[in-house]
C-alpha cells in the first residue's frame, strides 16, 4: 500500500510542474569525450520549478557524495552537479543524457565511451535520508569500481 501511495505522489509531482519540456524528445545517448580520464559523474537534473522531493533529490545525492566520496571528488574521479534543464546553457549535456525532467543520473567516463543511468530508485527513499544515502553509495561504489 506504501508503495502505491509513493508512485501516486511521484505521478502527481510531475503532473504539477515537475516535468520538463524537452521539444526535441528523447535524445539517444552519444559517445562523451572519450579523452577524458575515467570519472563518474552524479547529476541532479531539475527545472526552474521544483518541488520539495526534487528538491529533496538533489540535496541528498549532494550530501552523500559529499559525506561519503571527499577523496573521489578531489581527485576528479567523481563530479557531482546540479544542472537545470530549461536553461539553455544546460541543453547540451541534458540532451547527452537523455533528461526530460526532475531526475538523477549517473554517467560513467571509461576508455570504452560514455553510459549514462537515471536512477529512479532515490525517489522512493526521499523520506528517509540515511537509506537514501546509504543506497545511492553503494551505487556510485560500484559505479566506482568499475573505473
Amino acid at each position: 500500500m506504501n508503495r502505491l501511495l509513493i508512485v501516486i505522489l511521484v505521478l502527481t509531482l510531475f503532473s504539477a510542474g515537475c516535468v520538463g519540456n524537452n521539444a526535441e524528445g528523447t535524445t539517444k545517448v552519444v559517445d562523451g569525450n572519450l579523452q577524458e580520464s575515467p570519472h563518474i559523474e552524479v547529476i541532479h537534473f531539475h527545472g526552474n520549478n521544483q518541488c520539495y522531493s526534487c528538491q529533496v533529490v538533489g540535496a541528498y545525492a549532494e550530501e552523500t557524495v559529499n559525506t561519503y566520496f571527499p577523496d573521489e571528488l578531489d581527485s576528479g574521479n567523481l563530479v557531482f552537479r546540479h544542472v537545470n534543464f530549461d536553461l539553455p546553457e544546460d541543453k547540451e549535456l541534458t540532451q547527452r543524457y537523455g533528461a526530460a525532467y526532475s531526475s538523477l543520473w549517473i554517467g560513467t567516463y571509461t576508455e570504452k565511451g560514455f553510459s549514462a543511468e537515471q536512477d529512479t530508485n532515490v525517489w522512493y527513499k526521499v523520506e528517509d535520508r540515511n537509506s537514501y544515502m546509504s543506497y545511492l553509495s553503494e551505487v556510485i561504489n560500484e559505479k566506482l569500481a568499475g573505473l
